[in-house]
C-alpha cells in the first residue's frame, strides 16, 4: 500500500495577511510623516527673517522652508574671503552637500561591507538583499551593453547606489532643514563632479580599447576623401559636430540630476508650507520614485555612453550588416532586381 506524497499547502489567509501587513506599514508611515510635520509646526514655528516685521502667511512660511540654491559652507580655509555667489564654485571649501555626501558614502560602504563580510553559501537576510540588488543591477546592465559591459558593471552599480542614496537623503527630516546637512545631488557642484567622472570614464575607456588614433578616428575620419573632396569635407564637419557634442554630455547629465532633485525639494517645501501635512505625504512618495528614476537614468547613460565609446567603426558596420541580413525579404522595400522586367537582365 503506497501513500501519496504530501504536498505543502499555503493557507488561503496568508496572502491576505501579507497584504494587510503591508497596508498597515504604509498607513503607519503616512501617519508618522503627518505627526512629524505637525509637531515641527508647533516646536519650530516658521519665523520672519526680519524680527521687526510681523509674520505673514504664506509668504514667510514658504521663505523659511525653501532651501537656498547655494550650499552652506561648513568649513572654509580662508574665512576672511567673501562667500561665493556663483552657482558653480571652485573654492577649496567643505559645503553642507559635500559633507552629507561623505556621510552617504560611509553608509553605502557600511551596508556593502556588512552584507558581504563573512559570506555564507546559505545567505542570511541582509546578505541576501545585498546580493539581490547587485545581481539585479548586473543583469540589467548586461542586458543593455551585452558581454562587453561586464567590466563596467561595478561602476554602473556603484553610481546607481551612491546617487539613489544621495537623492533619498533629502527626504530624511534633518537633511535640508539644518545648515550642516543637504542632499548632495541638490547641489550642481556635486552633480557636475559625478558627470565629469562619467565623462572621463567613457573617453578613457574608448582610448584604451581603440587606441588614440582609432578612437579619435571615429570623429575625424579621412576615409571619405576617397569618395571625393565634398564627401570628405562633410564627414569632417559631421565628426567635428559629434566631437563638440561629447562635451555637452556631462552638462546634460549634471543639469538633469540637479534640476530634478532640487526642483523636487522646492516643490515639497512649498507644498509642506501651505498644507502642513496631508498632501506632502503623497509628494514624498513621488519624490522617492523620482529619486530612483534619476539615479537609474544617470547610471544607465554612463554605461551606454561607455559602450558607444569602446565601439569602433567596424563594429558599427558589422552590426548594421547583421541587422540587414536578418531582416526578412522585402522588409526594405522592392529591390532593383524585383523591379526589372521578367526575362531581362537587371
Amino acid at each position: 500500500m503506497t501513500s501519496e506524497p504530501e504536498t505543502a499547502t499555503i493557507p488561503a489567509e496568508a496572502p491576505k495577511a501579507a497584504s494587510k501587513r503591508r497596508r498597515n506599514i504604509l498607513l503607519f508611515a503616512m501617519l508618522a510623516v503627518i505627526v512629524v510635520d505637525v509637531a515641527a509646526l508647533f516646536l519650530f514655528p516658521p519665523q520672519n527673517a526680519d524680527p521687526s516685521q510681523p509674520y505673514q502667511f504664506p509668504a514667510d512660511a514658504i521663505k523659511s522652508n525653501i532651501e537656498p540654491i547655494l550650499p552652506h559652507i561648513v568649513w572654509d580655509p580662508t574665512p576672511d574671503s567673501p562667500p561665493p555667489t556663483s552657482l558653480i564654485t571652485f573654492d577649496v571649501t567643505i559645503t553642507s552637500s559635500l559633507f552629507t555626501m561623505w556621510i552617504v558614502m560611509l553608509v553605502a560602504l557600511v551596508l556593502v561591507i556588512a552584507g558581504t563580510r563573512g559570506r555564507r553559501e546559505v545567505p542570511g537576510p541582509f546578505q541576501n538583499v545585498v546580493e539581490y540588488v547587485y545581481e539585479a543591477l548586473s543583469n540589467f546592465g548586461m542586458s543593455l551593453g551585452g558581454a562587453k559591459a561586464k567590466g563596467f558593471i561595478p561602476l554602473f552599480a556603484s553610481l546607481f547606489v551612491l546617487i539613489i542614496l544621495s537623492n533619498w537623503s533629502g527626504l530624511v527630516p534633518p537633511v535640508g532643514k539644518i545648515p550642516l546637512l543637504r542632499a548632495p545631488t541638490s547641489d550642481i557642484n556635486v552633480t557636475l563632479g559625478l558627470a565629469i567622472v562619467s565623462f572621463l570614464t567613457f573617453h578613457v575607456s574608448g582610448v584604451r580599447h581603440l587606441g588614440v588614433g582609432g578612437y579619435f578616428g571615429k570623429f575625424f575620419s579621412l576615409r571619405e576623401f576617397k569618395n571625393g573632396v565634398a564627401a570628405g569635407s562633410i564627414a569632417i564637419f559631421v565628426g567635428l559636430m559629434e566631437f563638440i557634442l561629447e562635451f555637452v554630455k556631462p552638462i546634460t547629465l549634471a543639469m538633469r540630476l540637479f534640476g530634478n532633485i532640487y526642483g523636487g525639494e522646492l516643490a515639497l517645501a512649498v507644498i509642506t508650507s501651505l498644507t502642513i501635512a496631508i498632501i506632502p505625504v503623497a509628494l514624498i512618495g513621488l519624490e522617492t520614485f523620482v529619486g530612483f528614476v534619476q539615479a537609474l537614468i544617470f547610471s544607465v547613460l554612463t554605461l551606454i555612453f561607455t559602450m558607444l565609446a569602446i565601439e569602433g567603426h567596424h563594429d558599427e558596420h558589422a552590426e548594421a550588416h547583421d541587422m540587414v541580413e536578418d531582416m526578412p525579404a522585402g522588409a526594405m522595400g522592392p529591390t532593383f532586381e524585383s523591379l526589372a522586367p521578367h526575362g531581362r537582365a537587371a
